[in-house]
């Protein structure tokens, strides 16, 4: 039944959700400390949770497109509707979705924080070379040096 099947996808999400969330964790603490071996093999670790989150995510949607139905919240709600399983496929999306956005936010952090980083080495670069000169910032946000030449529409 694919109803089953579908309980079963949840399942498995929201243990990879949760390991690739106590990931995110670890990679915060070893982007604070720069242990570079240690984000290397945590980077390792989250490729596989992140390829099956994908996978069952599309076989989610098959499934409901398979049924009739789109492959949204309002599919999935009348997809549960029709099934004896219908709390319980309810309660364990809404659980995969919270961990996702917890994935999420844990996400953005420590791209703030590995952003803020390349912005320190750079200064540290800089210091380094003897060049002290004020960094400007393009349109997308970064930094760009006076020496490097850019046209007035870019600037």
């Amino acid at each position: 039944m694919p109803d089953t099947r579908i309980l079963e996808l949840l399942n498995t999400d929201i243990h990879s959700c949760t390991e690739l969330l106590a990931i995110l964790e670890q990679e915060f603490s070893a982007l604070n400390e720069r242990k570079l071996e240690q984000l290397q093999a945590l980077l390792d670790s989250k490729q596989p949770l992140l390829v099956s989150l994908n996978q069952n995510a599309k076989e989610r949607s098959n499934l409901l497109q398979r049924n009739g139905l789109t492959a949204d919240m309002n599919g999935f709600q009348q997809f549960a509707q029709n099934s004896p399983h219908s709390a319980k496929l309810l309660q364990q999306h809404n659980t995969l979705n919270d961990l996702i956005e917890q994935c999420q936010t844990a996400n953005l952090r420590n791209g703030r924080l590995i952003r803020a980083n390349q912005i320190s080495v750079g200064s540290a670069l800089n210091i380094i070379r003897g060049s002290n000169e004020p960094s400007l910032y393009d349109k997308s946000g970064s930094t760009a040096y006076k020496n490097t030449r850019r046209t007035f529409t870019s600037a």
